[in-house]
């Protein structure tokens, strides 16, 4: 059996960051998946380095709300009916989490990370020659409904707060950030801290190959075959067994399974997003990122065209990675708000591409060692800021690991505060 000091588990943008990380403090670490790095949910983001105040998800709280949601979608968000019975401590968890005393918690807790998100992305971006995909060029969230405007107020209570700058604009001053917008009635809230990338696949892969160049090892491997060991935990690759002290598990929705071997579970959910590009109309552009909260999307300029992004569905994880058939109808009506919004052409692809995400009942990232399990630790849960954050978190993560000053108080991600078993 080969060894080596660490093995990271999966290799998007969160796992490949926490292998650049963990060999940065001098461990010979392996990456293991099944894809090549920046492969699944990775690349069908929509690149957003989000620096906004704090606004989580709105999720469905109440039993109408949550079998509305289970019939139609609401918002662009739905909810998958027949992973209801597997989600009910799930939404419990939520109920909890969405207390103003609790929300105020969580947004605290996230700012030091947001606050150095970015320079932690362009750190490994200048050592990756990947600075080319980055953009400084702010976030637009248009408000065309009393809803938008009260999950807004959110935001700005938390930006005033937390010191994130962020400007009030009419329609006149939207067309002035962006002339080819179609006249607008509606306010919306700039964010010129935000920035965003060409091809968040293109940012992982340069990572990907940033860790290779720098000595660390890619292997593609089934974490379903991971085991406890005397000396720390095992799996097989397909070059053969390979084991380690310390496993890293960056898996998102797969996570749970590879718990579940252990006798440990937590009340998490697969979060699916669909994705689509459209090619330019010639004369018309867009230099930023929009989101249009009430039409459930958010539009980006990426190297394939232009990215919509949207048609959230939460479904329990087992039915995710069990491969729920595509349901994008939430998309396409997403397709024909943001037609009215500007001029989109022709689709690049033939159907709308899906990324699987884990939802987290408190909308914070899962940072830390697994209770009772020394060696194994999770990163897990980042949600809407999973491409944004996960250097930040890679670094809190490698701190933790190395017993060195943590970037931030690690409590408020620890996985004792969901663990099951």
């Amino acid at each position: 059996m080969r060894s080596f000091d660490a093995i990271v588990l999966g290799a998007g943008i969160t796992g490949t960051s926490a292998a650049l990380h963990l060999q940065g403090r001098g461990l010979r670490v392996l990456l293991v998946d099944r894809d090549a790095p920046g492969e699944d949910a990775t690349r069908g983001n929509d690149g957003l380095l989000g620096r906004d105040g704090y606004s989580p998800v709105p999720v469905p709280l109440t039993l109408p709300g949550i079998v509305g949601s289970a019939l139609t979608r609401r918002r662009g968000f739905g909810i998958d009916s027949r992973s209801l019975p597997d989600l009910s401590r799930f939404f419990a968890e939520c109920r909890l989490a969405a207390q103003p005393a609790a929300v105020a918690r969580a947004a605290r807790a996230l700012a030091p990370l947001q606050a150095v998100a970015a320079a932690e992305h362009l750190a490994l971006a200048r050592a990756a020659s990947a600075l080319r995909f980055f953009r400084r060029t702010g976030w637009i969230k248009l408000l065309r409904s009393p809803r938008a405007c009260e999950l807004a107020e959110i935001d700005r209570h938390f930006a005033r707060i937390l010191g994130v700058p962020y400007s009030d604009l009419d329609a006149v001053e939207i067309v002035r950030l962006e002339p080819h917008l179609r006249s607008l009635e509606e306010a919306a809230i700039y964010w010129p801290e935000s920035q965003s990338v060409s091809s968040p696949g293109g940012v992982a892969k340069a990572y990907g190959r940033l860790f290779r160049e720098r000595g660390g090892e890619v292997e593609i491997g089934d974490a379903a075959t991971l085991l406890d060991t005397r000396q720390g935990y095992a799996l097989r690759t397909v070059r053969g067994e390979v084991g380690a002290p310390i496993v890293v598990l960056a898996l998102g929705a797969g996570v749970t399974p590879v718990l579940a071997r252990f006798g440990l579970s937590m009340p998490l959910a697969a979060c699916r997003t669909y994705h689509r590009h459209f090619r330019a109309v010639s004369g018309v552009s867009l230099t930023r990122p929009v989101t249009d909260q009430e039409g459930g999307f958010t539009l980006t300029p990426m190297e394939r065209g232009l990215r919509l992004v949207g048609g959230t569905e939460l479904m329990s994880t087992a039915r995710a990675l069990a491969g729920v058939p595509v349901r994008a109808n939430a998309l396409h009506r997403a397709a024909s708000i943001a037609k009215g919004l500007l001029p989109l052409g022709s689709a690049v692809e033939d159907l709308p591409v899906a990324g699987v995400r884990v939802f987290v009942p408190d909308q914070l990232p899962i940072v830390g060692e697994m209770p009772g399990m020394p060696g194994l630790w999770l990163s897990v849960g980042h949600m809407r800021d999973g491409f944004s954050l996960a250097p930040a978190m890679a670094r809190l993560l490698a701190d933790l690991v190395t017993d060195m000053l943590p970037l931030a108080d690690p409590q408020p991600y620890s996985p004792s505060r969901f663990l099951v078993g």
